[in-house]
This record gives C-alpha cells, sequence and structure tokens, in this order.
C-alpha cells in the first residue's frame, strides 16, 4: 500500500510539472503576416513562441518559380532573441512562399511555410 502511495503522489508530481517544458517553438506571426496582400516587404520577418537558436534556423523566401529571394542568412533581433528576421530582394508582384525552419533553445526543431501577396 505504501508503495502504490508513493507512486500516485509521484505520478501526481509529474501531471502537475510545467506545461512549457513541453512546449515547441511554433510561430506567432509574421510581417508580412500569413496571406496578406500587399507592399513588397525588405524584409520578412517572423516571431516566434520561444527564442531561436539563429545558426540553426532558417528562412527561405520562393517566387511562383521557386527561384530564392532571400538576401543572406536569417538573423535573430538583438532585443527579441524570439524574432528571426531575413532581407529580401525586391519583390515584384506575384505570390511567395516563406519556409522556415528553426531550432528553438529547448533544443526541439519545428518548421513550416506560409504565403504573401506582393500587389502591383
Amino acid at each position: 500500500m505504501k508503495h502504490l502511495l508513493q507512486r500516485l503522489l509521484i505520478a501526481g508530481s509529474l501531471a502537475l510539472a510545467p506545461v512549457a517544458a513541453l512546449a515547441h517553438g511554433h510561430l506567432d506571426h509574421a510581417k508580412p503576416a500569413a496571406g496578406s496582400s500587399g507592399a513588397a516587404p525588405k524584409e520578412v520577418s517572423l516571431w516566434f513562441t520561444e527564442a531561436v537558436e539563429p545558426k540553426f534556423s532558417s528562412i527561405v523566401v520562393e517566387d511562383a518559380k521557386g527561384t530564392a529571394m532571400q538576401i543572406g542568412k536569417a538573423e535573430v533581433a538583438a532585443d527579441n532573441k524570439a524574432n528571426l528576421t531575413i532581407k529580401v530582394k525586391p519583390l515584384p508582384p506575384g505570390v511567395y512562399k516563406v519556409t522556415w525552419k528553426i531550432l528553438s533553445v529547448d533544443t526541439h526543431r519545428t518548421q513550416g511555410t506560409f504565403s504573401f501577396t506582393v500587389k502591383p
């Protein structure tokens, strides 16, 4: 009976452990926003739910033909380690696909895609 009680107490403690320990870095919002349309940006900025490791994180911006439009490597903002930004070439009107891959500081990898449209 004593062992059963100890096991129940341990299980209960684990159930109350902080959920953040199980979280992964996910895209919170972007500029330009996913699905948006408007003027051509000079850069694409992504904000995540956790800080990211810049050496192991990337952003690729492609036009409708699959041509890469980013310049250089993505960088983390000095004032916000959860903000990853990349500069882009001048973007003519069209639809652009953004593909991101990150390694969050909790060592979890996540990735995703979205698109935005540049209007004439």
